[in-house]
Parts: C-alpha cells; structure tokens; sequence
C-alpha cells in the first residue's frame, strides 16, 4: 500500500496543479484579447465595452500593458467568495451558479462521512492489530494499520464497516435528493423572475414527416392541433433561401460602395465621385458613381422581392423545419421534452 511520502507526493502534485490552472486562468482573463470570453453576459447587456477600442497601441489589443494589474489580478478572489447565490445568478447566471453548488454537495457529503470514518472506523481497523502479527512476512506501512485489511477475517469488526457503508449510501442518496429538489426549485425561480421572451414560447422541429397531398404547414398545423390543442399557437415554417440570401448580401455590398460616395461627395461637394462599370472598378465606362450605385440597389430590390415571392409560391423551397408557438411557456416545456411520435427520427427537437 502507498506510504505517507506517496501520499504527500500526490497531494502536492494535484496542489501546484490546481494552482496553476488558477493562476492561468486569472492571467488569461485580464487579457484584452479574451475579454468577451470571460464577460459575455456584460456585453450582452451593454454594460460592457471591448478594451481594444479604447487602446491605441497595436500590443494592447491583445496583452494587458499595465503591469500593476499582474500584481493585483488575485484581488477578485475576496469579492467572488462573498457573493450570494443571486449575486452570481446576476453576474454569470444561473449555469454557474448551479456548477457552484457541485462543490457545496460535495462538501455536505464527504465531511460528515470522513468525520464518522475517522472517529469510528480508523479506531476498529487499528485496535484489531492483525497485520501485527504478520509482519515479517509482509511488507507493511502505516497507512495498512488503518485499513480494512488489518481486520481480522471473520471478525465481528466488519459489521461496522458494512453498516457505515449503509448509512454512507443512504446519506448520498438523501443529499442527492435535497440537492436536486434545492437546483429544481432555483431554476423555477429564475424562470420566473425573468421577462417573458419569445424564444421561450417557441420550440423548434425538425424532421417533419412528409405526407403526400399536403404541405409541410398543414401537416404541422393538423399534428399539433391534435397533440397539443390547448396550447399550440401558431407555427412558421423555414425555407431554402439560399439565393435570396446571396442576394441580400450583394445588396448590402453595393448599399455599403453607395453610402462610401456619398460621404465622400458630403466632405467634397464640388468634385462628384465617378466610378467604372467594369471588372471591381478597374475598367468599363466611366459614370457617375451614386447614380450608378443607386441604379444597382433599384434592381437588386426588384430581384430580391421576385425571388420572395418564387419561395413563397414554391413547395420545394419548403425544409422540414417549423418554429412552433405555444400560449404558455408550461406548453412549450412540454412539447420540447416529450417524445412527439413512436419512430425517434421524426418530430425531433
């Protein structure tokens, strides 16, 4: 069995490890380059903005110059310990605060095993003194003394190791218990607390069924008022829009080139910009460019609506994909963990 030096080996490798993971973690954090990484719910909510913008230094956008701060980078840990429960759900949500409570669980479960194993079986492993008696034989440590194997076989000793092993059990489960109904509890809190957002009446379904004589919306539209009909809302079903897409984005470019001139006439009024209709600007006629640019947007609009309304009309652009409404959040809840048919590859959430 490992002597007491193995064991404060161990201990010390598993300590500077845990160390440096800390010291790691708060030297990449006071990093400018990894500050949305660490603050993403600030910037969210605007309460936050980017350190980069702010530094004029190439360097500074991605490492902290100011050396003070690498030796006070530690001065959070004071705070962070201090914060109550709701403190942490308000400042990193509720995710951390429930993987918080992991360590308190394990603290509840292994203090009071450790303190009855301590004062009750350690005592009966010592006094039996079996391996005593065998040690010229075997090559024994002192941490063997304090374990089970120097109880003697047959000996009335074990009862108290299978009856703590009863109670260890049922002290988890308990806490396992006490814990989960504890996180259920703050979830429904926190959902209550927060203001009512679309995304969470809505649930998304995929793998529709096709079936044949009807659309992919009626068939939705049939489904869930069959399955859920206090509930259900509403549905939008999703399309292929590839080519719209990429024509949005052709639009948007040209939008970007059209108001590019214009600040450019704006600061110089007196010479209007020109551009070439050619290959990027580089050949063609020569023409005004903000006429031109504009022109460009005109029949992108034209195209882009002719092509909305090819979509609509068209059954093909169709994906098995629907954004499914409810009335309540409860419906949603229901409908997003509940199996929706017998075959598993359909109406999947």
């Amino acid at each position: 069995m490992a002597t007491l030096g193995d064991i404060g080996v161990s201990a010390f490798i598993n300590i500077v490890g845990a160390i440096t993971f800390l010291l790691a973690f708060a030297f990449l954090r006071i990093q400018p380059v990894n500050d949305r990484v660490y603050f993403p719910k600030w910037y969210l909510s605007r309460q936050r903005t980017s350190p980069r913008r702010g530094s004029g230094n190439f360097v500074g956008k991605f490492v902290n110059l100011n050396c003070w701060t690498y030796f006070t980078f530690l001065n959070r840990m004071p705070q962070a310990l201090r914060m109550t429960e709701a403190e942490i759900i308000n400042h990193a949500g509720l995710d951390s605060a429930a993987f918080l409570r992991i360590y308190i669980l394990g603290l509840k479960i292994f203090v009071p095993m450790t303190v009855l194993a301590l004062l009750i079986l350690i005592p009966v492993n010592v006094s039996s003194g079996t391996l005593f008696f065998l040690k010229k034989e075997l090559v024994l440590s002192d941490i063997d003394r304090l374990s089970i194997s120097n109880v003697r076989p047959k000996s009335i000793r074990f009862f108290y190791h299978i009856g703590l092993e009863y109670l260890f059990t049922f002290w988890t489960c308990y806490i396992l218990y006490k814990e989960y109904n504890y996180v259920a509890s703050m979830r429904l809190k926190f959902l209550a607390s927060q203001r009512r957002r679309a995304e969470q009446f809505t649930v998304v379904v995929r793998n529709i069924p096709h079936v044949s004589g009807r659309s992919i919306s009626d068939t939705l539209d049939q489904y869930f008022k069959r399955n859920h009909p206090n509930e259900y809302l509403c549905h939008q079903a999703v399309y292929n829009i590839n080519k719209f897409a990429r024509l949005v984005r052709q639009r948007d470019r040209v939008q970007n080139w059209l108001d590019y001139y214009q600040l450019k006439y704006e600061r110089h009024p007196n010479k209007k910009p020109i551009t070439k209709t050619g290959c990027l600007g580089l050949c063609g006629k020569r023409v005004d460019a903000i006429e031109y640019y504009k022109q460009q947007i005109m029949s992108f609009d034209k195209r882009i609506a002719l092509e909305q309304e090819k979509i609509l009309k068209d059954s093909k652009s169709l994906l098995p994909v629907a954004f499914v409404s409810f009335r309540s959040r409860w419906g949603a809840a229901v409908c997003a963990q509940t199996t929706q048919s017998k075959n598993p590859t359909l109406w999947l959430k």
